[in-house]
């Protein structure tokens, strides 16, 4: 075989440019839109974002708000889910078949979420448990989802911890402004990626739950069933 035939058999095998992005794209947009529901819905309940539960749960202690025990009893039960992921991991090969029925549990507890939103809400009541079960449906999908991110797909940047992924494209921007090149156009696009699609989630979530409540959850369960699909396919990831 000729090196032009080599390359182009290269050029075959690599993966295209929506491959190598889809998943964490798809990823930051679920968490994103995921998130941005349960703080519409839940009167500032935070489902991925564990910092803004406990600035939440200050403001409330220092203030006297309501909401307060359920804003604290999120970082438990967040815990506790990691724990129970990270041992079902542990008991299991580090496979793509692992990875996807990840996705399949986060997919289970995003559709307990959706249903029990749809039955419980409108939520007027910060300290109600309607809101602390539907609240924490919602985290236990994201909790399991984190869980993933740093264990079997570490390679993508966490799709729900925005802030460190913001301050990585702002160093992979100036990385290239000063030094154009592949590489780091490769590392401008990766990192612009994940916060671009939690932003688009984020606006994406909002509108359709104005729309639709909580039905408006269905389009990205379907996105982390895709996921799966491509995890149990052995598909790139």
């Amino acid at each position: 075989m000729t090196a032009t035939s080599n390359a182009s058999a290269a050029a075959g095998s690599a993966p295209g440019l929506w491959a190598q992005c889809r998943a964490p794209v798809l990823l930051a947009i679920v968490g994103g839109a995921i998130d941005t529901i349960g703080f519409i819905a839940l009167l500032g309940f935070f489902t991925a974002h564990v910092t803004g539960n406990l600035v939440l749960a200050g403001a409330a202690f220092a203030k006297g708000g309501a909401g307060l025990w359920i804003k604290l009893g999120a970082i438990p039960l967040f815990i506790a889910t990691v724990m129970l992921t990270k041992l079902w991991i542990d008991r299991c090969s580090p496979s793509s078949r692992t990875l996807g029925w990840l996705f399949v549990g986060e997919a289970a507890f995003l559709t307990g979420f959706m249903l029990a939103g749809l039955q419980l809400e409108p939520f007027r009541d910060p300290d109600a448990g309607a809101l602390a079960l539907t609240g924490g449906l919602g985290l236990v999908a994201l909790a399991i989802r984190n869980t993933a991110s740093k264990t079997l797909i570490k390679h993508i940047s966490p799709s729900t911890m925005m802030t460190g992924n913001t301050t990585q494209f702002g160093i992979d921007l100036s990385n290239y402004v000063r030094h154009p090149g592949s590489e780091n156009r490769q590392a401008v696009c990766k990192s612009g990626s994940v916060v671009g699609g939690f932003v688009l989630g984020a606006f994406l979530g909002a509108v359709l739950y104005q729309h639709l409540g909580f039905w408006s959850v269905l389009p990205f369960l379907l996105a982390v069933l895709y996921l799966a699909r491509l995890a149990f396919r052995q598909q790139p990831i």
